[in-house]
């Protein structure tokens, strides 16, 4: 399988190991999607996300997770972006769980994403399949959100 590791798990086959990167805007829509290694630092995604971000022109600041470090903001400024890194509250410290007003929607798109089986288990043999499936998701998202009628899910 041209040196693609694959692994074995319940007689399917399974990718090694992959992360998908989202950027969405304050409604929780999918506006870039990249998918790689599982290996890959956060900084990869956000360079990545930033780069196709960029062309699309109306996006003028960005706020990014913890993981992401000085170079996201530094490629942030190169492409016209302002990148912010969200820090959690220090007076929130130790209380637990804590959502992040902003941060909270890329986590709430991923929710409504796992309602896809087909994104359920990263199955697809090509980071370009799984983005694809990804926003293929999202035109169900949408069309549901416009007329009101949703699509039976796997679950039941």
């Amino acid at each position: 399988m041209c040196g693609r590791r694959v692994k074995a798990e319940q007689g399917r086959r399974h990718s090694a190991g992959r992360k998908r990167g989202l950027a969405v805007d304050v409604l929780g829509l999918v506006i870039a999607v990249t998918v790689l290694a599982a290996s890959a630092h956060d900084n990869a995604f956000g360079i990545a996300l930033l780069g196709q971000v960029a062309p699309i022109g109306t996006v003028k600041k960005a706020l990014v997770d913890q993981g992401f470090k000085k170079t996201v903001v530094e490629h942030g400024t190169t492409v016209g972006i302002d990148a912010e890194i969200v820090e959690r509250n220090p007076a929130d410290q130790g209380t637990g769980f804590v959502p992040q007003a902003k941060r909270w929607i890329v986590e709430q798109t991923l929710g409504i994403l796992m309602l896809f089986r087909r994104l359920v288990r990263d199955d697809e043999s090509r980071p370009k399949s799984s983005e694809s499936r990804v926003r293929r998701a999202m035109i169900d998202v949408i069309a549901g959100r416009l007329t009101g009628q949703t699509t039976p899910t796997w679950r039941g």
